[in-house]
This record gives C-alpha cells, sequence and structure tokens, in this order.
C-alpha cells in the first residue's frame, strides 16, 4: 500500500510551521511525521502538487507541539517517517537522548555515534539534514565553547527554544 503525503501548517511562538506526513506509514494506519520545518528554514520543505491539506491528521502532533510551547510538554511522543543514511539516523537517534533543559556539543554527539573528532563535521551535517525540527531536538546542540552554531531556522530561533527549556545558552 502507497502512503498519502498530507500536511498542514500550524501556528507557533517561532512562526508558522510546516508539518508533512504520510498515511498509513505507521503500524496503526495513522500517521507518520516526515518533515517539520518553519519559515526561511534552510531546506526546509515546501508543499508540492499532489500533497493533500489535512489538518485533522496532525491533531495529536499539533496538540504535543502546543503543549511543548507553552511549557507543559518535555518530550514528544510522535511516530517518524524512517529517513536518511544510516549515520543519519545514528545522529540523529543521539539528538533524542539529550534531556528537556540540557544541551550537548557537537563533539559529544561525534562521541556517542562513534565518530573521531575529525568527523564532527560530519556529525554537524547529518544535524543539519535533520527534518524534524523542534520535535528532534538538534537546538540543543552547541559548539564546545557553548556558542549557538548552525540552526537551519535561524541561531535566534535556537536560541528562543533553548530558553523556551531553560537550556544554558551563550
Amino acid at each position: 500500500m502507497t502512503a498519502t503525503t498530507v500536511y498542514t501548517t500550524i501556528d507557533s511562538p517561532l512562526g508558522e510551521l510546516l508539518l508533512v506526513g504520510e498515511e498509513s506509514a505507521t503500524a496503526n494506519g495513522g500517521i507518520a511525521l516526515a518533515s517539520l520545518s518553519l519559515p526561511e528554514q534552510k531546506g526546509g520543505a515546501v508543499v508540492l502538487d499532489g500533497w493533500r491539506h489535512d489538518p485533522v491528521a496532525f491533531e495529536e502532533i499539533g496538540r504535543q507541539l502546543t503543549a511543548y510551547f507553552d511549557g507543559s510538554l518535555t518530550h514528544f511522543d510522535i511516530e517518524y517517517v524512517d529517513g536518511g543514511t544510516e549515520f543519519q539516523r545514528r545522529v540523529w537517534a543521539a539528538l533524542e537522548e539529550i534531556p528537556y533543559g540540557a544541551t550537548a556539543t557537537y563533539a559529544d554527539i561525534a562521541s556517542r555515534v562513534g565518530t573521531s573528532r575529525v568527523g564532527v563535521r560530519a556529525v554537524g551535517t547529518a544535524i543539519g539534514r535533520n527534518p524534524l525540527l523542534v520535535v528532534r531536538p538538534c537546538h540543543r546542540v552547541i559548539g564546545s565553547d557553548g556558542a549557538l552554531r548552525g540552526y537551519a531556522a535561524g541561531v535566534e530561533r535556537k536560541e528562543r527554544l533553548l530558553g523556551l527549556e531553560g537550556a544554558p545558552a551563550s
């Protein structure tokens, strides 16, 4: 059975979020999130011909995002579409291990996925290709010197997300 691509937009404190998912991509025939992107995001999704606008399909994801932005949710329970390379999936899994309100460095992530310090650039590239901003917390990764670096939707949004979570940010 072929999955149908659906999308909607949701207002947030960061701007309008574009959510893209696949119906029937989950065990229960529900929706699996394929992309969450922000306005002016580098490499963000764009609505394509053939996609169906379906706000109802994203009600639970929207509820969780609203709870996150109002500070009452610290962990998402959302099914994702599998994507990316094996290396990217390892890096993205490491992102999901960073607790709410905490940060990790690019070197920390490289160590967690078994990459040498030389591989930190590859880790940064994989993080930059994360299609699920906010829900897969790439905003929690900072430079070794504590500086905020490289967020596809802009460093100012990264700073806002870390502030929302009460995480240390320079």
